[in-house]
């Protein structure tokens, strides 16, 4: 996933009125002006968690009088004049916004909390005080209006198009009423996404499992063990083990724990997250999609969904539902095969029970072993980390765009897990810096995710310093990461939104890296995944972390032939939650607010055939993040639009010879390149010289 950050004109989650005087003089804090390191890298060994409120609000106001400049010029509306003078105001906001919400995510404490609080009603108002100032508006209406004969070109042309359909979008075209209504709602929706978040991540912290008698870990490795002990000592559990929850509903303890109990414990600490005490956000969940419902109608739209989807490919809730609601009966059969095959597994084992959710995986592995005569286990020491990210990830950027890598240790970092790299062009030129934070923290969000501390632009002279987080867990000293494929193929996708950021060539900023339609930007991250089991790239990094001896041929024509195998699963799952999205955010405004969320979501899922207690959502309704406080609202569903892209991108790949150097920089030049120059359709045409087929989709994922 890739964070979501510019919504309108700044590269943070947009908001509010910053009139507020800075409680330092500018010229003592370090983000008041650009950092003299490389590439402008944040100066983390001279900044204090003070210094962020004080800079958003001087950003704030410099970026009002930017805007003021450009309403009380008295020169007729220009492109310069106007768009791309829009395009150069808020560097001071966006400097300290990028960093301090990166901070947010991965490095947060009480004060950087507490700060984000306050700031996120401000920044909503500052964005209000922007979009909808109608002198402003008028003159990027003028522009707009006078484009076809102002010999622009058409990256100039889509730039004028999208800063009007932007302002209209937030409310521009509403008389006075409506205008102040929006900012109430944007300002409620802003305080409840703060709250929402910080429940997500004390929750998590508070739900992990103490284990106090080490037999009920068996099953578990030796590291694991060792790292449970670790992470126990950490959280003053001395002579005891602790299971960290992820984000998601599944845990990955759960396919190897024996103990039924423990097993069953770790899964209900995971779906009760955030559904009572003080972390209880099921009125949060409530409120949002009422008031993002009550936007909607306020800008025309008869659900939140049509308000988001309007401006996305899938332009109507309507085609993404085609989509989703057509794989649901596939995936819900082949899903119902799998639990027999389970269930009788079990069966022969006398293990006297019913499959339940937190018996899935235990069982799936015992039958993946079975049938295709694959140990997860057997996979994970040819599965080191760093061989992971040096030998395969960075590898394949080389082998298919010609980047290289090389890591530094001069620059300062905000946590000493973190790994700064230059990134180096072909013919050796550097051209940005990459940050790589890998291991799990109590005060950093779960999931995984990239970012930017500067997004490439010519237009501001900036070059890229992309972010990428995972969380991995952190193994005992002297320990090495051994990692699932699963936690491979996340860190393949989360650097194919990194490179996208990377590689962008655009003039504004508006258009750079990862700045697309949501249901087209995991198409290049998703093709990156694909590059984990390329096999060049997995005979250079799949190597025992002892011997260096590569993966076994046997052992990866397994895990080829297992491709397949519990997809019925794994699409289910998926599939509840991105309906659960719709469902969510095709309220109307009249409807009533929801009382009973766990109600409406069975509801919700059995009207799609997917009430399945052995496969419950990869994210149910109060820690399902992406489309709470994530960017992600009524664009769950991007994802498998993306992936309808990325089966016939991989498709074309193969049919053109594979992932080799002159295929991998066509597709720089066609996609990466291009960040939201271009809309998404005509992107993928660039690349394939076609549309998208829904076939290979089909085939990958057994459905056809």
């Amino acid at each position: 996933m890739r964070t979501i950050r510019r919504l309108l004109f700044l590269t943070l989650p947009l908001v509010a009125c910053g009139t507020n005087t800075p409680k330092q003089e500018p010229m003592t804090n370090p983000l008041a002006t650009a950092s003299t390191l490389p590439f402008q890298a944040p100066v983390f060994d001279k900044l204090k968690d003070g210094d962020y409120k004080p800079a958003i609000e001087a950003g704030m106001a410099a970026q009002l009088a930017e805007v003021e400049a450009i309403v009380a010029n008295p020169e007729a509306p220009t492109f310069e004049n106007t768009i791309a003078a829009m395009e150069k105001t808020g560097r001071d906001l966006t400097r300290a916004t990028s960093i301090f919400f990166n901070l947010t995510s991965s490095a947060t404490n009480d004060e950087l909390q507490a700060a984000k609080a306050e700031l996120m009603p401000k920044l909503s108002a500052h964005s209000d005080a922007i979009t909808l100032n109608d002198a402003l508006f008028q003159r990027v209406k003028a522009v707009y209006d006078g484009r076809a004969n102002a010999g622009l070109d058409p990256v100039q042309l889509r730039l004028v198009e999208r800063y009007y359909t932007r302002f209209v979008r937030a409310g521009a075209l509403l008389d006075t009423a409506g205008k102040e209504q929006l900012k109430k709602l944007n300002e409620e929706e802003a305080n409840l996404n703060t709250t929402f978040q910080d429940n997500i991540l004390k929750a998590r912290s508070a739900s992990a499992i103490v284990v106090e008698n080490r037999a009920e870990l068996d099953g578990l490795t030796e590291e694991a063990i060792a790292a449970a002990a670790e992470a126990a000592k950490a959280k003053g559990h001395e002579g005891k083990w602790l299971i960290e929850l992820i984000n998601t509903t599944g845990q990955p303890t759960l396919a190897s724990l024996k103990d039924r109990s423990l097993r069953e414990r770790i899964h209900q600490a995971s779906i009760t997250r955030n559904t009572s005490g003080d972390t209880d956000n099921r009125p949060v969940v409530a409120r949002l999609a009422q008031l993002r419902a009550q936007k909607a109608k306020l800008l025309g739209f008869p659900n939140w969904a049509a308000y988001v989807m309007d401006d996305q490919m899938a332009k109507t809730p309507e085609a993404a539902l085609k989509l989703l609601a057509g794989l649901a009966p596939n995936a819900a059969r082949n899903a119902k095969a799998e639990a027999a095959k389970l269930q009788v597994l079990a069966d022969k084992q006398k293990a006297g029970h019913t499959i339940e959710a937190w018996d899935w995986d235990f069982y799936s592995e015992q039958v993946r072993k079975a049938e295709y005569d694959l140990d997860e286990a057997a996979l994970k020491p040819y599965l080191e980390f760093d061989s992971v990210l040096v030998n395969g990830v960075l590898f394949a950027a080389e082998r298919l765009y010609g980047l290289t890598f090389k890591e530094r240790h001069d620059l300062p970092v905000y946590h000493p897990d973190v790994r700064v790299f230059d990134i180096i062009d072909t013919g050796g030129t550097v051209i940005g810096l990459f940050y790589g934070d890998y291991f799990a923290r109590d005060n950093k969000n779960g999931g995984a995710w990239m970012d930017a501390f500067v997004s490439q632009s010519t237009l501001l002279g900036q070059q890229p310093v992309i972010t990428q987080n995972c969380n991995y867990v952190k193994p005992a000293p002297g320990q090495p990461c051994l990692l699932s494929f699963d936690d491979v193929t996340t860190l393949f996708h989360e650097f194919g939104h990194a490179l996208h950021g990377m590689l962008s060539r655009q003039t504004y900023p508006l258009f750079s890296g990862t700045n697309t339609s949501t249901d087209f930007v995991e198409f290049p991250s998703q093709i990156n995944e694909a590059l984990a089991t390329d096999p060049a790239v997995l005979a250079n990094y799949a190597k025992h972390y002892q011997t260096r001896e590569p993966m076994p041929a046997e052992l990866i024509a397994k895990l080829k032939r297992a491709r397949n195998f519990n997809q019925g699963y794994a699409t289910s799952e998926y599939l509840a939650s991105a309906l659960l999205d719709i469902e969510w955010h095709t309220l109307s405004a009249d409807a009533p607010l929801v009382t009973d969320v766990e109600a409406f979501e069975r509801a919700a899922l059995k009207k799609y055939g997917l009430d399945n207690a052995q496969v419950p959502p990869r994210y149910k309704t109060c820690y399902f993040s992406h489309i709470w406080g994530g960017g992600y609202a009524a664009n769950y569903y991007a994802y498998m639009w993306s992936e309808v892209l990325d089966a016939d991108g991989c498709a074309w790949f193969a049919e053109n010879g594979g992932f080799n150097r002159a295929n991998g920089m066509h597709f720089r030049s066609t996609v990466l390149s291009q960040g939201g120059s271009k809309e998404g359709q005509q992107l993928y045409r660039d690349f394939a010289g076609r549309d998208a087929r829904l076939q290979p989709l089909l085939v990958r994922r057994g459905l056809n």
